[in-house]
């Protein structure tokens, strides 16, 4: 996977369960990934050291990975999306019943 890939999911899984981070997890995920702040720049913002940016964003992160697995919201969301999708290019209904059945699970 490359970074521009990486970058996408760890914002969709952010869009998912950033509340769950902690705040600082939080505010260094959006400094970094959304804002694209450096390590230096958050660092010298929040009076830390780069290295503790770096760390706080590997365990955001491994967080979020961590509730994908769990939890599965995005591949839920992603798989969603191609049933309908797939609905919208066929207009075949057991696209439909396959969307409700998830809905039931």
């Amino acid at each position: 996977m490359d970074t521009l890939d990486k970058n996408e999911r760890l914002n969709q899984l952010f869009q998912l369960y950033g509340c769950l981070l902690t705040e600082k997890q939080r505010d260094y995920f959006v400094a970094y990934y959304v804002n694209d702040y450096s390590f230096a720049e958050i660092a010298e913002d929040y009076q830390v050291s780069r290295n503790a940016v770096f760390d706080q964003l590997k365990k955001a992160s491994e967080h979020l990975e961590n509730y994908e697995i769990t939890l599965k919201l995005l591949e839920k969301k992603q798989l969603r999306m191609k049933l309908i999708e797939n609905y919208l290019e066929s207009h075949d209904e057991s696209w439909i019943l396959k969307l409700r059945e998830m809905d039931d699970n």
